[in-house]
């Protein structure tokens, strides 16, 4: 054994080793599981982005020549999805110019083979050493959004967004299907404002009838109506000095609405039954999974007030678009699941982690965490099997849409496919619908979408590709 110290490595790091050489493949995989690293492998670019599509890792160990392509453009994919991802480069066919022009452009390390067994664990070390401090650097600027488990580029800009809106006091519109976790976003950007020290109250707006969501609300004063027996204070005056959260804000009664758009106007609220009104200094969030424009054209939804609540909006994607995201959530549900229950349930087999990431998931995050809710509950193994992860998935109740629901999500997701398979191309997208150009932009403006996004991330396909046999030296 090397006498060199070398840096911490976090307990059972997660390896991904990416190499067409299956001899060696194996030969790393023995002496790093002895050392005990988790292993995982691959053998081409296309099997190594399935990998990362399926699993988390701590480090990756990349050959430079493989059969589908260069390990360099490996490296600026995941540098590209996964930053704070280190990687390690190996190749027969190495020199000094290529070494510095990799660790330039991010690499974390650079082999040549043949290399020393010893070598490569100190360099390996190394490298997690630093990603921990880095880690560990950037959770402490990341606080304020702590509670939102993402790995996904889509979310990283959502954040870096939200961040920034943070940091004013503008009302903000959040929109997304139901489960995405509006309300978790809402949180965070109060704890990034400066109202953070202030209360963060929420109210389903939705959930509520419409009699006692007006004295809920603004409050009432004693005698006020039948059963007002004391005087209370509602939401609004709850919030003062801080934030308040309108989830469902589309279902809120009209009349409801003018008395809200009076207190954003006069920053002063008036309880039921009360000719005198009090002042309130409160940030507005509001959240939503309706298409506000189109109440506002029917009449359900006043203009004066989208207006107001609609400074900065911001799109939750559904969970089917950040399906990198999967695994990583159910495996943070089912640890939290497991202390909550005192289960001895460890994680999920590799087969049912693959089945949770390929499912449908129309009910979004809220409808994962039920599921590994249920297979935690009725596990009997250390792993999560397969069979129970399908089980789980049959037992989940159908989603009732209306016709116009259905046809608007259908059109939606139409339109991501053919966005993703252009790479975010709208003339050739516009081609394959058989549409024009210009009204294949109204299609994207009608759902919110826009083809940037799609050119920046080109996402790979997440099937799990074969290992060819080894090329010829």
């Amino acid at each position: 054994m090397s006498a060199r110290a070398t840096a911490p490595i976090p307990a059972a790091a997660r390896l991904l080793l990416i190499d067409d050489d299956t001899d060696l493949l194996r030969l790393l995989s023995m002496r790093l599981k002895a050392n005990g690293y988790r292993v995982s492998t691959a053998c081409s670019i296309a099997s190594a982005h399935a990998r990362l599509a399926m699993e988390t890792f701590d480090l990756v160990l990349s050959d430079v020549r493989l059969p589908d392509g260069d390990g360099l453009t490996l490296f600026e994919d995941i540098r590209r999805h996964h930053p704070a991802l280190p990687v390690i480069m190996i190749t027969a066919h190495g020199s000094i110019p290529d070494a510095v022009d990799a660790t330039t452009r991010g690499v974390a390390d650079y082999l040549t083979k043949p290399f020393d067994g010893q070598a490569l664990l100190d360099r390996i070390a190394k490298a997690l050493g630093n990603a921990s401090s880095t880690s560990i650097a950037e959770g402490d600027r990341a606080d304020w959004c702590k509670a939102i488990i993402s790995r996904s580029s889509r979310m990283r800009a959502l954040l870096a967004e939200a961040r920034l809106v943070a940091a004013s006091d503008a009302s903000v519109l959040i929109l997304g299907e139901s489960g995405t976790g509006k309300e978790l976003l809402a949180r965070a950007i109060h704890n990034a404002s400066a109202r953070a020290q202030g209360p963060f109250v929420a109210i389903n707006c939705g959930a509520i009838p419409d009699q006692l969501l007006e004295s809920e609300l603004f409050g009432h004063v004693r005698g006020a109506f039948t059963g007002a027996t004391s005087t209370h204070a509602g939401l609004i005056q709850a919030a003062d000095g801080g934030t308040l959260f309108l989830d469902e804000i589309g279902d809120m009664p009209p009349a409801l609405q003018i008395k809200l758009l009076r207190v954003l106007q006069e920053r002063a609220v008036r309880p039921v039954g009360s000719t005198q009104a009090s002042p309130v200094n409160l940030r507005i969030l509001s959240a939503t999974h309706r298409n506000l424009e189109d109440a506002l054209g029917n009449g359900q939804f006043r203009e004066d007030l989208y207006y107001r609540i609609n400074v900065v909006s911001l799109d939750l994607p559904p969970l089917a678009e950040r399906r990198e995201d999967i695994p990583l959530l159910a495996e943070h549900f089912l640890r939290t699941l497991a202390r909550r229950y005192g289960k001895d349930v460890n994680g999920f087999a590799a087969d049912a982690l693959e089945t949770l990431a390929i499912s449908q998931w129309p009910g979004n995050v809220r409808q994962l965490h039920n599921v590994v809710e249920q297979v935690c509950a009725l596990s009997t193994t250390p792993l999560v099997p397969r069979s129970l992860v399908e089980r789980a998935l049959r037992a989940q109740p159908i989603e009732a849409l209306s016709y116009a629901e259905a046809k608007q999500r259908f059109e939606r997701n139409y339109l991501i496919q053919l966005l993703k398979l252009t790479a975010g191309n709208v003339t050739d997208a516009a081609r394959l619908a058989d549409r024009n150009r210009t009204e294949f932009y109204r299609l994207l403006q009608r759902h919110g979408l826009r083809p940037e996004p799609f050119r920046a991330e080109n996402q790979p396909d997440e099937e799990q590709t074969r290992c060819p046999s080894r090329r010829p030296a």
